[in-house]
C-alpha cells in the first residue's frame, strides 16, 4: 500500500468529524469553467455553479484565493469568511491541492481584473489523498509520467492537449473514410491463426473450447473476406498486438487504420493515404499547412508526394540491388554489423533497406514496388513477376502506411503461405489459413489496401519523440515497487499550487 500523507489523513477525518462527506455522491446543475469564462466576457454576473479540481490555494488573511480546474480550464474562487459563513471557512481550511470540490457563486473580477467567482457556497467532492507534483517542476520524469499518466494529464496541460489532439484526428480519419463511401467495421481480436502480417504474435487460450488463439497482428485478412463478401470498401480503426521490442516507434500494443477498395490498387491507395493524411493533418492543426516540423526537421507537405522505387532507393543507399547474389548480401549486411546467421536472404536484404535507405526518406515518399518474397499479400506486377504492387509511405524516417494491390489469385496465395511456414521464421505463421485461402476461390475483386499506424501519424503532428508520448497507457516493465510508488510531491504551505 503506497503511504498517505500524515496532514491528509488528518484532514480526511477532519472532514468526517464535521459531518462533511470527503467523496460525495453527486453535484448537478453545473456548468464548466470555459461556460463561467464566456459569460464573465460577456459582462454578467450571474449565479452559477461549476465543479473541478482545486490546483491552487493562496491564504489572504480572512480571505482566500483558489485555482479551481476542469476539462475546460482553469478559473480563480474567492473564498471570503463573511460571505460563506465561520463555519464554512473554518472548514475550507481542510481542503488540499488536488480536491474535487463544487462551488456556487456569482461571475465577475477582481480589482486586477481577473475572472472570478466569488463563492456563496461550496461543497467537498473528493477527497485526494496524495499530493500533486512540486509546483515549479511538474511531474517531469518520463518513467513516472508514462506509469502515473493519470497525474501527468491533469498536471501538465501540454499533454493533455496532446491526447485531444490525437483524438480529433482519429474522429477526422472516421470523417474522411465515410465520406468517400467506405463502411466502418469491427473484426475478431482474437485469431485461431496468427496472419495478415509478418510479426511474433501473442498467445492465448480459450479455456471453454480447449484451443490456442493468438492476439491480432493485423485484421487484413478478415477484411478481405468481406470484400469477397460484397462490401466494396471497408475499413477499421483497430487495436493490433505484436510480441516485439519496445521503442521510440514501437509499443506492442498500437492503432492502425486498415481499410480495403474493391476495384483498386496500390496507386488507388497512394491518392487515398495523401488525401486522408493531409486532411487529417490540416483538421487537426486547424488549417492547411505546406510544411511541418518534427523535432528539428521540416517536412514539406506541399504538392504531390515523391514516389521512387524500392529497387532504386536500395541501389543507390547500400551498393546492392535486388539481383545481387546472396553472397553479397550477407556480406554488404556484416559490414553494417546486422546480425546474419540463420537469417533468409530476403529479409536480410530489407533489413539493409531499413538500416542504409529508411532514415533518409523525410518528405513524404512512398516506396514503390517491394521484392514479392517479402509481399506474400501483395500481387505481382504484370511486367515483372518478381516484383509485388507494393508501397510504404516514409514520411521524417518512419513508415507510416504498407500497401498492396491485393493478391487475389488464391493458388498464389496457398503456395506463398506455404512458402512462409517452411521458413519457420518465428514472425510467420505457423500453419497455411486455409479458410482464406478458399474464400479466395469464391472470388475476390481486384482490390487496393493499405494500413496505417496511427500512433506514428499522432507523433508527427503533435512533434512527439516517442510512440509512449501518443499512448494514453503504453506498456511499460513492472518493477518492484512501481504500482505503489506516487510521484514526487508538492508543499502543503501557504501558498501551494500545482501549477
Amino acid at each position: 500500500m503506497f503511504k498517505i500523507p500524515e496532514d491528509r489523513t488528518r484532514k480526511l477525518e477532519g472532514m468526517r468529524e464535521r459531518g462533511i462527506n470527503p467523496y460525495a455522491l453527486r453535484y448537478p446543475e453545473t456548468i464548466t469553467v470555459g461556460e463561467a469564462h464566456a459569460l464573465i466576457e460577456a459582462g454578467g454576473t450571474p449565479e452559477v455553479r461549476v465543479a473541478g479540481r482545486v490546483m491552487a490555494i493562496r491564504h489572504h488573511g480572512k480571505s482566500a484565493f483558489l485555482k479551481l480546474k476542469d476539462s475546460t480550464g482553469m478559473i480563480q474562487l474567492y473564498f471570503q469568511r463573511d460571505r460563506i459563513g465561520e463555519d464554512e471557512y473554518k472548514a475550507y481550511k481542510l481542503l488540499d491541492l488536488g480536491d474535487f470540490v463544487g462551488v456556487e457563486g456569482e461571475c465577475g473580477r477582481t480589482r486586477t481584473e481577473e475572472a472570478t467567482i466569488f463563492a456563496n457556497s461550496y461543497k467537498v467532492l473528493t477527497k485526494s489523498l496524495l499530493p500533486p507534483p512540486e509546483k515549479w517542476h511538474g511531474l517531469r520524469d518520463v518513467e513516472l509520467r508514462y506509469r502515473h499518466r493519470y497525474v501527468d494529464l491533469f498536471a501538465n496541460d501540454d499533454v493533455t492537449a496532446v491526447f485531444r489532439l490525437r483524438s480529433k484526428v482519429v474522429s477526422e480519419i472516421r470523417r474522411y473514410m465515410e465520406d468517400d463511401g467506405f463502411l466502418e467495421v469491427e473484426t475478431p481480436m482474437m485469431h485461431p491463426i496468427a496472419g495478415g502480417a509478418t510479426a511474433r504474435p501473442f498467445i492465448t487460450h480459450h479455456n471453454t473450447l480447449d484451443m490456442e488463439l493468438y492476439l491480432r497482428i493485423a485484421p487484413e485478412l478478415y477484411l478481405k473476406r468481406l470484400l469477397v463478401g460484397g462490401l466494396d470498401r471497408v475499413f477499421e480503426v483497430n487495436r493490433s498486438f505484436r510480441n516485439e521490442g519496445i521503442s521510440p516507434r514501437h509499443n506492442p500494443e498500437y492503432t492502425m487504420l486498415e481499410a480495403y477498395q474493391a476495384y483498386s490498387d496500390y496507386y488507388g491507395m497512394m491518392e487515398l493515404t495523401e488525401g486522408l493524411i493531409k486532411h487529417a493533418i490540416a483538421k487537426a492543426l486547424g488549417t492547411e499547412i505546406k510544411e511541418l516540423d518534427y523535432q528539428g526537421k521540416k517536412i514539406n507537405l506541399a504538392g504531390s508526394w515523391a514516389r521512387k522505387s524500392y529497387s532504386d532507393l536500395l541501389q543507390e543507399k547500400s551498393g546492392i540491388s535486388l539481383t545481387s547474389s546472396e553472397s553479397e548480401v550477407r556480406d554488404c549486411a556484416k559490414k553494417l554489423g546486422i546480425e546474419t546467421e540463420g537469417i533468409d536472404h530476403w529479409k536480410l536484404l530489407n533489413e539493409i533497406f531499413e538500416d542504409t535507405v529508411e532514415a533518409s526518406l523525410i518528405d513524404p515518399t512512398f516506396v514503390i514496388d517491394y521484392p514479392v518474397p517479402i509481399s506474400p499479400l501483395a500481387k505481382r506486377k504484370e511486367d515483372d513477376p518478381n516484383v509485388a504492387e507494393r508501397f510504404e509511405l516514409f514520411i521524417a524516417g518512419m513508415e507510416i502506411v504498407n500497401a498492396f494491390s491485393e493478391l487475389n489469385d488464391p493458388l498464389d496465395q496457398e503456395e506463398r503461405f506455404r512458402q512462409q511456414v517452411e521458413t519457420k521464421d518465428e514472425e510467420a505463421p505457423a500453419e497455411v489459413d486455409m479458410d482464406y485461402v478458399m474464400a479466395l476461390a469464391y472470388g475476390m475483386p481486384p482490390a487496393g489496401g493499405m494500413g496505417m499506424g496511427v500512433d506514428r501519424l499522432v507523433m508527427l503532428i503533435t512533434n512527439s519523440p516517442s510512440i509512449r508520448d501518443v499512448i494514453l497507457f503504453p506498456l511499460l516493465r513492472r518493477t518492484a515497487g512501481s504500482e505503489t510508488t506516487p510521484p514526487p510531491d508538492g508543499s502543503d504551505g501557504d501558498e501551494d499550487s500545482c501549477q
